[in-house]
């Protein structure tokens, strides 16, 4: 086990099972959770059964108790011929009665130099305004904004779309169409899930295991739509979930190749779930939408032990790979 002390007796080290009450008490307290919400079980999802592997994570501790905690997800990217071993940083709290100590910079600082020595290529996340200057302090740099458009159920729902400026919910409202992926799976078999990097670029690396863990969560209600009889065309995987007053079909990936008829298809998303609007992120778009300029998340990067892309093109992203974490 790897440890650090600071002048002011707080010890950063590795995060063991046995620190899980204390660390979930903590980010209850920290981010909000509401009862209500499976927040435990996203946590163990996330974290315990990602098939790229248990995060790597740390805890601030001080006097016996936990102060602090960070971690960083695992994810695999192949730009067509190399897998690129990346992790993703993600969750962070910080007790208030030590906020101002540095405490996110040191576990931060600490996890870098634990997945260097393992070999980790590179670390990537979507910080909002307020943590990106701390993650640009310690070297991480802007790549670039991800583009992101939309497609509007008609002019009516425009007024609506005008009026949600709120962040999205992060859990989901039942869809009324598609099927699990599971279901998606066994039907269509393992060589559906094929997605070839596009002209280099970084894209996940896809798995019938992968795709079955991140798509596969029930509280988070992801559903598989295709159109016309055949499941492997037109494949996107969706989720429907509350933005302020609108609804929003969120099309997280599309799975199996471009649809024949893209109108069709968005069409009959927007239909199917009542959404206001479809949203996508990335290029390569399922369909006609409207680009929505100066909306995207702000991709940023640093080098662990390889190479980072260092502009939007080099990067296939699409929301599933940047959503919630």
């Amino acid at each position: 086990m790897s440890t650090t002390s600071g002048g002011d007796g707080v010890l950063v080290r590795d995060y063991e099972p046995a620190d899980e009450p204390g660390v979930l008490e903590l980010m209850r307290t920290c981010l909000g959770w509401r009862a209500e919400d499976p927040n435990e079980a996203f946590f163990r999802w996330k974290h315990q059964e990602n098939p790229f592997g248990t995060s790597p994570a740390w805890v601030a501790v001080d006097q016996g108790q936990i102060v602090g905690f960070r971690a960083f997800l695992r994810w695999e990217f192949t730009d067509g011929e190399r897998v690129v071993r990346a992790v993703r940083a993600v969750d962070t709290a910080t007790a208030a009665s030590h906020r101002g100590r540095g405490i996110f910079r040191r576990l931060t600082e600490h996890g870098l130099a634990a997945v260097r020595a393992e070999g980790v290529d590179l670390v990537f996340n979507t910080p909002n305004d307020q943590s990106r200057p701390g993650y640009l302090r310690m070297g991480w740099r802007v790549v670039g904004r991800l583009p992101v458009a939309m497609r509007p159920r008609g002019l009516r729902s425009l007024v609506t779309v005008a009026r949600a400026r709120q962040a999205a919910e992060i859990w989901s409202q039942p869809s009324p169409i598609g099927v699990p992926v599971d279901e998606w799976l066994d039907r269509v078999g393992p060589a559906a899930v094929h997605d070839p990097a596009r002209d280099g670029q970084l894209v996940t690396r896809r798995t019938e295991e992968f795709l079955r863990w991140r798509y596969g969560m029930p509280d988070l209600q992801y559903r598989i739509v295709w159109t016309g009889a055949d499941p492997t065309r037109g494949t996107l995987v969706l989720r429907v979930r509350r933005r302020g007053p609108a609804q929003e079909a969120a099309i997280l990936d599309q799975l199996a190749g471009v649809p024949a008829d893209g109108r069709r298809t968005l069409g009959s998303v927007l239909r199917g779930t009542g959404a206001d609007y479809a949203i996508w992120l990335g290029g390569q778009r399922p369909g006609p939408m409207l680009p929505l300029p100066g909306q995207g998340p702000i991709l940023t990067a640093r080098a662990a032990s390889g190479s980072v892309p260092d502009r939007i093109p080099g990067w296939g992203l699409r929301l599933g790979d940047v959503e919630l974490f």
